[in-house]
């Protein structure tokens, strides 16, 4: 990769560790409380202790991918979160985020930035970098 190019994957990947944090500390902790997420959960169906497990991997993986801590990994393993707020709790929404309760535009493009980072690698100023998923390779510049 060109230099250029591991500094814009490092832009996109503390980035998304930005949002995850913030999204986490600021949405579910702080406006609405830990004990708040969890009845919002219960209440389209899904178990109540699953707000603190995303509320935790968020968090968690937040700080790992600003941190460059195994980005890649991290990346992946927050997908499934963004599938599931797509799938349980924006798609009956609406396209458009701004419709009433969110629509699906916003973590679909979280979705996709988060399986790009995954392919991308860790970029530049990462602590501790992925391998590559090609051969096995070790990337630690990628």
């Amino acid at each position: 990769m060109i230099e250029t190019t591991r500094f814009g994957v490092a832009l996109l990947r503390v980035s998304l560790g930005i949002m995850y944090l913030s999204h986490s500390i600021v949405l579910k902790l702080v406006t609405f409380g830990l004990g708040g997420t969890a009845t919002f959960f219960e209440s389209i169906g899904l178990p109540g202790p699953l707000a603190y497990l995303t509320f935790t991997a968020e968090a968690i993986g937040g700080v790992m991918l600003i941190l460059g801590v195994q980005a890649r990994w991290v990346a992946l393993a927050l997908t499934p979160f963004l599938a599931g707020a797509i799938l349980f709790v924006h798609l009956p929404n609406g396209w458009v985020f701004t419709s009433a309760g969110g629509g699906w535009e916003y973590p679909l493009f979280l979705l996709v930035a988060s399986f790009s980072q995954a392919l991308l690698g860790d970029g530049a100023f990462a602590l501790l970098p992925s391998r590559a998923f090609r051969n096995g390779a070790a990337a630690a510049h990628a």
